[in-house]
Order: C-alpha cells, then sequence, then structure tokens
C-alpha cells in the first residue's frame, strides 16, 4: 500500500505540470494499492473543479468512481489527524497532510506518493523512521 498525496494526483491529470510525465510513469509502472484519505479527495475535487474545469472534475470523479484510488478512514482517524497536524504546527503541516500520517501509522506503512517534500522529508514514521516518497526516492 502506498499512501496517496493530492499533489501527484494533480500532476497525473495535467500535462502542462512540470512532474506530470515523472509522475504518469511512475503510475504506470506502480503495482500497489494507492490509498489516501476523504480529506484528500475533497482537496482533490475542490482544486480540479477550480482549475482543471468541469470536465476534469467528472474525470476525477469516474477515477473515484472506479476505485482507481482507494479511500480509508477509521473511527480515531480525525483524533489522530487533529494530534498529528498540532504535533507539527510549527512546519505548516494542514489536516490533509495530517490525514496522511495517520493513514500511513495506521496500516503500519512508510511509503507516501507526494511531491510536497518539504513536508514529508521532515516528517517521520511512529518508529522514527523516514517515510519513502514515492516517485522522488524511486520504485
Amino acid at each position: 500500500m502506498i499512501v496517496l498525496d493530492t499533489s501527484v494526483v494533480l500532476a497525473f491529470m495535467d500535462r502542462k505540470d512540470a512532474n506530470h510525465e515523472r509522475v504518469r510513469d511512475w503510475i504506470a509502472g506502480n503495482n500497489e494499492e494507492l490509498v489516501s484519505t476523504p480529506l484528500v479527495l475533497a482537496e482533490l475535487d475542490h482544486l480540479v473543479q477550480r482549475f482543471g474545469g468541469p470536465l476534469a472534475a467528472k474525470a476525477l470523479r469516474e477515477d473515484f468512481d472506479s476505485g482507481a484510488y482507494q479511500v480509508a478512514w477509521w473511527t480515531a482517524a480525525l483524533h489522530e489527524t487533529i494530534a498529528l497536524a498540532r504535533a507539527h504546527e510549527a512546519m505548516g503541516l494542514g489536516l490533509t497532510d495530517a490525514s496522511l500520517l495517520a493513514l500511513a501509522a495506521h496500516a503500519e506503512g512508510r511509503q507516501i506518493a507526494t511531491l510536497d517534500e518539504r513536508h514529508f522529508r521532515r516528517v517521520r514514521d511512529p518508529s522514527g523512521e523516514a517515510f519513502r516518497l514515492l516517485p522522488a526516492d524511486g520504485g
């Protein structure tokens, strides 16, 4: 399982994005399940509608509906997300990114698909290990 951030999906959808080809190639070669949180889906829905327009929003929702991206949320997810946002508020970590850290901890995973190295290079998993950021760290 790979935890999926907003930035990767946006780059994948936008052919003009500087990271589009790298992300497209990475996704094409990936065989692992991409899992995100409802906060990421809401953020994607808003940003794609705003900057990509109705056709892009329709395509994104079709991807959601077809299961291209899985979603995980559990009973304590919101509380864990808020706790992580508080713990990292000095670096400006918002709820959406904190939800990805909570998901990774919940699933005992260390892989995050993101282009946001500014935040995710600075945080650690519950055991103190660095996350493997994809596609930057290969694989």
